[in-house]
């Protein structure tokens, strides 16, 4: 009876760590976490083409990721797609007003986000700023299609 107890306990124990696994899991592939958010600031940029770039998706610097996309919206004053960036606190005040934005894939058909490249402007760029210079998406479709008319052509 007491051993029957014991095993019981045992296999609920690991069906719970089991579970929480999974929950972890989940939040690191989901890109969600449960920290509470740190001081932060806030960059637009808009861009011609956004591709597939969604919400969420990160920003990075270097490599390193440094923020996430947080709102894709259409500007109707020059139609084109509005991106609000929120970037971890510490970069406020140290982003130079002439660095670029750049909507980058990783691999070839993986996901896509915003690499950000540092100018070397003196003024450097405050919340709710907006990057000037930017890169659209390369649309893969769009690049098969220009080269089935180049090749069409010849």
């Amino acid at each position: 009876m007491k051993r029957s107890k014991t095993m019981e306990l045992g296999v609920g124990l690991f069906m719970l760590a089991g579970i929480l696994g999974l929950v972890f899991l989940g939040l690191k592939v989901s890109g969600l976490s449960l920290t509470l958010p740190s001081e932060s600031f806030r960059l637009e940029a808009n861009f011609a083409n956004i591709g597939s770039l969604k919400q969420r998706a990160r920003v990075t610097m270097a490599g390193v990721t440094v923020g996430r996309v947080e709102v894709i919206e259409l500007d109707t004053e020059w139609y084109d797609a509005r991106v609000v960036m929120e970037l971890d606190g510490e970069l406020e005040g140290h982003i130079p007003e002439d660095s670029t934005a750049a909507i980058l894939t990783a691999g070839l058909l993986g996901e896509q986000y915003i690499g950000l490249s540092l100018g070397g402007a003196p003024e450097t760029l405050a919340d709710g700023d907006t990057l000037r210079d930017t890169q659209s998406a390369l649309v893969l479709e769009q690049l098969i299609q220009q080269f089935v008319t180049s090749m069409t052509k010849e």
